[in-house]
C-alpha cells in the first residue's frame, strides 16, 4: 500500500481503494496504477474482501492519466501500467463498485465499463478526450460503450470528447444511478455492503457467467486499442496537441 492508493475497510466484506493525488485532481501515474493493481490483487487473495469499492479523494474520482506521461513514455502502451490495470480490472473475479464525484476523465470514465456497479454525483464531470488530443480510446471502450450507450451515443462521446454530467452518465448506462452531489460514496458503500451480504459462491458464479461470453474479446480489444494508441501518441501532431494542453494548465 502507498499513500497514492489508500486502502480501508469501511464495512465488513468491503475493501475500499481511494485514489489519493488531490494536488493533481487524482491524475493517475505509474505509482497509482501499480497501487490499484496491487489493491485488486490483495482483494483477490483475501476471503474477507468480498467487494472492492473504488473512489477518489477530496470529492474527485480522477482526472485521468497524467498527461505528461503520454509525452515521455518510452515503453509501448501494451506494457504500460495503465494497460496492465485495465487488464486486471477487466478480468477481476470479485464485484467492483465505483463512486464518482468531481472529475472522471479519460480512463476515469472507461474503467467504469469494467465495474459491476457505479454511482455518481449528478454534476460529476465525465469526458473522453482521446480524439481531440490526437489519440484513440482505450479500455475496450470501443467495444463496451456501444453496448451500454448505443452505437450513435458511443460515437458521439468517443469522437467529439465533449464533457457530460453524472445525470448524463446514468442515462447512457455508464453508472447505475446519479445521486445528490456528495452522496456517491455513501450510495456505493450501501450497495456494496448489500452485495457482500449475498451468498459468495452465487455472486462469483454470476459475475463469471456475465464475463464469460465477452471476456476474451474485451482483452483482445484492450490490446488492439493500446497498439493504436501507442502509434498515434508518437505522431508529431499528437505531441503538439499534448504540449498545447500542458501549456494551458
Amino acid at each position: 500500500m502507498t499513500d497514492t492508493i489508500r486502502h480501508s475497510t469501511p464495512a465488513p466484506g468491503l475493501l475500499q481503494l481511494e485514489i489519493n493525488r488531490p494536488e493533481r485532481r487524482n491524475a493517475l501515474n505509474d505509482e497509482a496504477y501499480r497501487g490499484l493493481i496491487d489493491g485488486l490483487a490483495a482483494a483477490a487473495d483475501d476471503d474477507a474482501a468480498r467487494v472492492v469499492v473504488i473512489t477518489g479523494a477530496q470529492m474527485c474520482f480522477t482526472s485521468g492519466n497524467d498527461i505528461a506521461d503520454f509525452m515521455t513514455r518510452q515503453e509501448g502502451s501494451a506494457d504500460h501500467a495503465a494497460i496492465r490495470f485495465l487488464r486486471a480490472i477487466a478480468s477481476f473475479e470479485k464485484p467492483v463498485v465505483a463512486a464518482v464525484e468531481g472529475f472522471a476523465i479519460g480512463i476515469g470514465t472507461t474503467m467504469l465499463l469494467h465495474c459491476d456497479l457505479a454511482y455518481a454525483g449528478r454534476s460529476a464531470r465525465f469526458k473522453l478526450p482521446f480524439v481531440p488530443l490526437g489519440i484513440c480510446a482505450e479500455g475496450a471502450s470501443t467495444l463496451l460503450l456501444p453496448q451500454v450507450a448505443g452505437a450513435k451515443r458511443a460515437s458521439e462521446l468517443l469522437l467529439f470528447g465533449e464533457e457530460f454530467s453524472g445525470a448524463d452518465a446514468s442515462r447512457d448506462g455508464l453508472v447505475n444511478e446519479a445521486v445528490e452531489d456528495g452522496q456517491a460514496l455513501s450510495r456505493a458503500l450501501e450497495r456494496a455492503a448489500a452485495l457482500a451480504a449475498l451468498p459468495v459462491a452465487s455472486v462469483l458464479a454470476t459475475k463469471a457467467l456475465l464475463q464469460k461470453a465477452r471476456g476474451p474479446l474485451v482483452i483482445e480489444t484492450i490490446a488492439a486499442e493500446a497498439a493504436e494508441f501507442d502509434r498515434l501518441r508518437r505522431l508529431p501532431e499528437t505531441q503538439a496537441r499534448f504540449m498545447a494542453f500542458m501549456q494551458k494548465r
